[in-house]
């Protein structure tokens, strides 16, 4: 008996800490505002989110439209000309997608390089946190900006 009182509250506590956990919790949390934020007069942001935008991409997507978006950053890992170039830009790209499984990674041979370039990044912001994110394992990755290139936006639901 002393124990199932004892663990009682325990199990309770858990609960409730795991409610706190879910997503809708967080939502609700950014949304208050923060304790004296209205002693000093802060600006205030309101955050909504549309279902209808991720879920129209994602209908798209499934039956098989092409929609495209232009222009995007990414992450050049690998860069070479040599007569291994062929050789070490397949292992980098191995090296990469064992070290960082949820990135997706290209090779392409653009005359008379060997790339190996990371990310669908939207923005330069992006791609620079990438970088940062992928430096430990490639010190000499730079940024690689794709304009005027259209790619599926299914690249994107893909990461």
């Amino acid at each position: 008996m002393r124990r199932l009182l004892f663990l009682m509250p325990i199990l309770l506590c858990a609960a409730v800490s795991a409610h706190a956990q879910s997503l809708d919790a967080f939502k609700q949390r950014l949304a208050e505002p923060t304790p004296g934020a209205t002693l000093f007069n802060r600006a205030q942001v309101t955050v909504t989110e549309h279902d209808d935008a991720a879920r129209a991409v994602a209908d798209a997507a499934r039956a098989g439209q092409r929609l495209y978006f232009e222009g995007f950053h990414r992450v050049c890992v690998f860069s070479d000309n040599g007569p291994a170039a062929r050789d070490g830009a397949f292992a980098a790209k191995a090296l990469f997608e064992e070290t960082y499984p949820d990135v997706k990674v290209y090779v392409d041979y653009e005359i008379p390089y060997f790339i190996v370039s990371a990310g669908n990044c939207l923005t330069k912001e992006e791609a620079i946190m990438l970088k940062g994110r992928v430096s430990a394992t490639f010190p000499k990755a730079f940024l690689k900006q794709l304009k005027r290139e259209k790619s599926p936006i299914s690249n994107l639901l893909d990461q």
